[in-house]
């Protein structure tokens, strides 16, 4: 069966061959030795054909131009807008640089306060104050106001206010 198969494949490999040698070798139909010429065409429809044309290139080239200067009027309408909010920036961080520093002087002042009062009156003050806002004042005091009058403060509030201030600056990136 194995034999029989193999010499059936064999027998249509070398039919294969042969039936293509065999057509490559048989004549085709003749080729056509002259081309028909096509008709002229006729002068006026093509001159007419050019004419839309060139009529609808106008046209493009109008409806090309109108939306350059829509595009030149638009860019110029930004680039107002854009200096106009410039403006508005410098003025808004002006206004918040005033603002920062308004802030910072009456920090500034009411910390000299705490620091020029008597120790156990501040500490009456510190005692009612948060104490992250007590720490606040008492990490601008110098340090001897500010030992002075963490030692008239409670022992509770004295340390809740000192590891407030040990670990204020404890998420800050060292490098």
């Amino acid at each position: 069966m194995l034999l029989a198969g193999l010499m059936a494949g064999s027998a249509v490999l070398r039919l294969g061959v042969g039936v293509g040698e065999a057509l490559a070798r048989e004549p085709g139909p003749p080729l056509p030795t002259a081309v028909a010429e096509a008709p002229a065409p006729d002068a006026g429809a093509l001159m007419a054909a050019l004419g839309a044309r060139e009529a609808r290139l106008v046209e493009r080239e109008a409806a090309l131009g109108m939306r350059l200067q829509a595009l030149a009027l638009a860019e110029r309408e930004l680039q107002r807008q854009t200096a106009t909010l410039e403006a508005a920036e410098a003025r808004l961080s002006a206004t918040l640089a005033l603002a920062d520093q308004a802030a910072e002087r009456d920090l500034a002042r009411l910390t000299a306060v705490y620091e020029a009062m008597k120790p156990a009156e501040a500490a009456l003050l510190f005692e009612e104050m948060d104490p992250r806002f007590a720490a606040g004042f008492m990490g601008r005091m110098r340090p001897d106001a500010a030992a002075a009058l963490m030692a008239g403060l409670t022992p509770g509030l004295g340390y809740t206010i000192s590891v407030i201030l040990a670990g204020r600056h404890s998420q800050v990136p060292t490098q």
